[in-house]
Protein backbone atom coordinates (compact mmCIF):
# COMPACT_ATOMS: atom_id res chain seq x y z
CA UNK A 1 0.00 0.00 0.00
CA UNK A 2 1.46 3.37 -0.93
CA UNK A 3 1.45 6.39 1.33
CA UNK A 4 -1.46 7.97 -0.49
CA UNK A 5 -3.44 4.73 -0.14
CA UNK A 6 -2.69 4.38 3.55
CA UNK A 7 -5.72 4.00 5.76
CA UNK A 8 -6.56 7.13 7.81
CA UNK A 9 -6.19 5.19 11.08
CA UNK A 10 -2.66 4.17 10.11
CA UNK A 11 -1.75 7.75 9.21
CA UNK A 12 -3.21 9.01 12.47
CA UNK A 13 -1.24 6.38 14.43
CA UNK A 14 1.92 7.56 12.68
CA UNK A 15 1.21 11.17 13.54
CA UNK A 16 0.58 10.27 17.19
CA UNK A 17 3.89 8.39 17.32
CA UNK A 18 5.69 11.37 15.77
CA UNK A 19 4.09 13.70 18.32
CA UNK A 20 5.07 11.46 21.24
CA UNK A 21 8.70 11.33 20.11
CA UNK A 22 8.79 15.08 19.51
CA UNK A 23 7.49 15.77 23.01
CA UNK A 24 9.96 13.31 24.55
CA UNK A 25 12.92 14.98 22.80
CA UNK A 26 11.57 18.41 23.69
CA UNK A 27 11.20 17.43 27.35
CA UNK A 28 14.77 16.11 27.48
CA UNK A 29 16.08 19.31 25.90
CA UNK A 30 14.09 21.56 28.24
CA UNK A 31 15.28 19.61 31.27
CA UNK A 32 18.88 20.19 30.24
CA UNK A 33 18.11 23.85 29.49
CA UNK A 34 16.83 24.27 33.05
CA UNK A 35 19.81 22.46 34.48
CA UNK A 36 22.17 24.64 32.45
CA UNK A 37 20.36 27.83 33.49
CA UNK A 38 20.74 26.87 37.15
CA UNK A 39 24.56 26.97 36.85
CA UNK A 40 24.70 30.79 36.70
CA UNK A 41 27.02 32.57 36.94
CA UNK A 42 28.91 30.73 34.24
CA UNK A 43 32.52 29.99 35.06
CA UNK A 44 34.58 27.57 33.02
CA UNK A 45 34.48 24.12 34.57
CA UNK A 46 34.53 20.63 33.21
CA UNK A 47 31.04 20.04 34.60
CA UNK A 48 29.59 23.14 32.90
CA UNK A 49 31.26 22.42 29.58
CA UNK A 50 30.04 18.81 29.63
CA UNK A 51 26.50 19.94 30.47
CA UNK A 52 26.60 22.51 27.69
CA UNK A 53 27.69 19.82 25.23
CA UNK A 54 24.88 17.52 26.37
CA UNK A 55 22.42 20.39 26.00
CA UNK A 56 23.64 21.20 22.48
CA UNK A 57 23.24 17.56 21.48
CA UNK A 58 19.72 17.41 22.95
CA UNK A 59 18.87 20.70 21.23
CA UNK A 60 19.98 19.39 17.84
CA UNK A 61 18.25 16.04 18.42
CA UNK A 62 15.00 17.82 19.28
CA UNK A 63 15.26 20.13 16.28
CA UNK A 64 16.07 17.32 13.85
CA UNK A 65 13.41 15.07 15.32
CA UNK A 66 10.77 17.77 14.93
CA UNK A 67 11.77 18.30 11.34
CA UNK A 68 12.17 14.72 10.26
CA UNK A 69 9.38 13.13 12.26
CA UNK A 70 6.63 15.70 12.47
CA UNK A 71 7.04 18.12 9.59
CA UNK A 72 8.23 15.49 7.15
CA UNK A 73 5.40 13.25 8.30
CA UNK A 74 2.92 15.92 7.27
CA UNK A 75 4.75 16.65 4.05
CA UNK A 76 5.31 13.08 2.89
CA UNK A 77 1.89 11.86 3.90
CA UNK A 78 0.32 14.59 1.78
CA UNK A 79 -1.77 15.77 4.71
CA UNK A 80 -5.42 15.74 3.68
CA UNK A 81 -6.93 17.38 6.73
CA UNK A 82 -7.24 20.97 5.60
CA UNK A 83 -7.09 22.41 9.12
CA UNK A 84 -3.76 20.68 9.72
CA UNK A 85 -2.38 21.68 6.33
CA UNK A 86 -3.37 25.33 6.90
CA UNK A 87 -1.75 25.47 10.32
CA UNK A 88 1.36 23.72 9.01
CA UNK A 89 1.65 26.26 6.19
CA UNK A 90 1.30 29.09 8.69
CA UNK A 91 3.68 27.87 11.38
CA UNK A 92 6.35 26.06 9.41
CA UNK A 93 8.11 29.19 8.03
CA UNK A 94 8.29 30.59 11.57
CA UNK A 95 9.57 27.29 12.92
CA UNK A 96 12.21 27.27 10.18
CA UNK A 97 13.47 30.64 11.41
CA UNK A 98 13.77 29.28 14.94
CA UNK A 99 15.64 26.28 13.56
CA UNK A 100 18.27 28.63 12.19
CA UNK A 101 18.59 30.37 15.59
CA UNK A 102 18.99 26.97 17.26
CA UNK A 103 21.68 25.93 14.79
CA UNK A 104 23.48 29.25 15.33
CA UNK A 105 23.51 28.63 19.09
CA UNK A 106 24.75 25.09 18.55
CA UNK A 107 27.52 26.26 16.21
CA UNK A 108 28.67 28.71 18.85
CA UNK A 109 28.70 26.22 21.76
CA UNK A 110 28.93 22.74 20.24
CA UNK A 111 32.56 22.06 21.12
CA UNK A 112 34.64 22.69 24.19
CA UNK A 113 36.84 25.09 22.23
CA UNK A 114 33.82 27.10 21.08
CA UNK A 115 32.41 27.12 24.61
CA UNK A 116 35.57 28.52 26.17
CA UNK A 117 35.62 31.33 23.61
CA UNK A 118 31.95 32.26 24.08
CA UNK A 119 31.25 31.50 27.75
CA UNK A 120 31.02 35.18 28.69
CA UNK A 121 28.02 35.48 26.35
CA UNK A 122 26.31 32.27 27.47
CA UNK A 123 23.80 33.87 29.84
CA UNK A 124 22.61 36.29 27.17
CA UNK A 125 22.64 33.64 24.44
CA UNK A 126 20.63 31.21 26.59
CA UNK A 127 18.08 33.92 27.31
CA UNK A 128 17.65 34.72 23.62
CA UNK A 129 17.52 31.01 22.78
CA UNK A 130 14.89 30.51 25.47
CA UNK A 131 12.69 33.12 23.80
CA UNK A 132 13.07 31.40 20.43
CA UNK A 133 12.31 28.02 21.99
CA UNK A 134 9.19 29.37 23.71
CA UNK A 135 7.92 30.77 20.41
CA UNK A 136 8.75 27.54 18.59
CA UNK A 137 7.04 25.39 21.20
CA UNK A 138 3.92 27.52 20.99
CA UNK A 139 3.87 27.04 17.21
CA UNK A 140 4.53 23.32 17.49
CA UNK A 141 1.74 22.97 20.04
CA UNK A 142 -0.70 24.58 17.61
CA UNK A 143 0.28 22.01 15.01
CA UNK A 144 0.15 19.14 17.51
CA UNK A 145 -3.31 20.22 18.68
CA UNK A 146 -4.53 20.26 15.09
CA UNK A 147 -3.07 16.82 14.43
CA UNK A 148 -4.67 15.40 17.54
CA UNK A 149 -8.12 16.88 17.11
CA UNK A 150 -8.69 17.21 13.40
CA UNK A 151 -10.97 14.78 11.62
CA UNK A 152 -10.98 14.21 7.88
Amino acid sequence: MTTTEEHPVERRKGSHEAIAKLIAHRTDMLTLYGELASHRPYHPSEELLELLQRFCQALVDYTADAHFRLYRFIETRNERRQSVARIAQTVYPKISLSTQRILDFNDKYDTTEHCKESLKQLEHDLSVLGEHLADRIELEDRLVAALRSSRR
